[in-house]
């Protein structure tokens, strides 16, 4: 996937990060938001005025979409947290390894010093094992916090990752900024 490109959202992106957050929110396997989410809801939680949010975007199409946060105010403001959607036709592409990667490196040089992933539903296999591989460590384990539409009750993991040593590094990042 050397095509890809990460960039900051424009107004322009809306509908195509609905084409993407929209089927993931209503299949409600992988995050704790309500299943009936609308599109004006959930436009306004992915792209909150309390985060940055990006697209990543191959041949001009955008076929992934992640933020990045403050994960608490105050003592725990130094801690980013993320939330990553790709496109089903994205899929096993590297789509979410390098959108990771990219907020890493931007959580770095916004100055955040760890990220935390709340709430990774833990029969999310493949998102696990990536955010493993890519350095992040499981830290708690909610017992059955998640109730999953087919699998019925099941963990959410908490992970975590210090930003004191470089990510996990396999292709160029660039960070691109917008006006």
């Amino acid at each position: 996937m050397d095509e890809l490109t990460i960039r900051r959202t424009e107004p322009r992106d809306a509908e195509a990060i609905w084409a993407i957050i929209g089927p993931t929110i209503a299949a409600g396997e992988t995050y704790a938001l309500p299943r009936d989410m609308d599109q004006a809801d959930a436009l306004a939680y992915w792209t909150g005025a309390d985060r940055e949010t990006w697209v990543a975007e191959a041949d001009g199409t955008v076929i992934g979409t992640y933020y990045l946060r403050v994960n608490q105010a105050g003592g725990g403001a130094h801690v980013a947290n993320c939330g990553y959607m790709s496109a089903t036709a994205a899929t096993g592409r590297g789509v979410a390894r390098r959108m990771c990667l990219h907020s890493l490196a931007r959580a770095r040089e916004v100055g955040f010093r760890a990220i935390q992933f709340n709430f990774v539903v833990s029969t999310n296999v493949r998102a696990v094992r990536l955010w493993e591989h890519l350095g992040f460590a499981i830290v708690g384990r909610l017992p059955a916090a998640f109730d999953h539409p087919t699998l019925g009750q099941v963990d959410a993991l908490v992970m975590f990752q210090t930003l004191d040593a470089p990510a996990v590094v396999e292709c160029e990042i660039e960070i691109q900024h917008g006006d």
